[in-house]
């Protein structure tokens, strides 16, 4: 978990923004130096917004809870490695779903390895109606 950090500086510290005359006050700026120490770990954040939301980079209690947002498949208890991996192609793994594709994509990220599948399903066009169905008759699946 993340937690304060001493003496972490405000990227916008208010003291330099304060009036003129409120320049040379050394009460005014030891009083705002309190509350840039205050606010210092927010303006972090905000400046590392886009790490946090980018599975390589963010903390992983926040990419945990990344993986609920975007839907990955995860049950808490994978490794940090496959956790990103999984965070980084749930948008693709969201577009391919129910295609061969994406049972394969799904298997290597879950079990490592690259699966041999295969199928009865296909798809045809065809400019004239009534024409013949492709893929076998009979469903089936076969994950290897």
């Amino acid at each position: 978990m993340r937690g304060s950090v001493d003496g972490l500086g405000s990227s916008a510290p208010i003291g330099a923004m304060l009036p003129a005359v409120f320049a040379d006050d050394d009460l005014a700026q030891r009083f705002v130096a309190g509350l840039d120490e205050v606010i210092a770990p927010f303006h972090n954040v905000l400046d590392c917004l886009p790490a946090y939301f980018d599975p390589a980079l963010a903390p992983v209690d926040f990419t945990r809870w990344l993986a609920g947002w975007v839907g990955a498949e995860t049950d808490g208890t994978e490794p940090e490695e496959r956790l990103r991996a999984a965070v980084a192609a749930a948008a693709y793994l969201h577009r391919v779903r129910g295609t061969r594709r994406g049972l394969a994509e799904a298997i290597r990220l879950a079990f490592g390895v690259r699966p041999e599948i295969s199928e009865s399903g296909g798809a045809a066009w065809s400019a004239r109606p009534l024409g013949p169905v492709p893929g076998e008759s009979r469903p089936h699946l076969h994950v290897t």
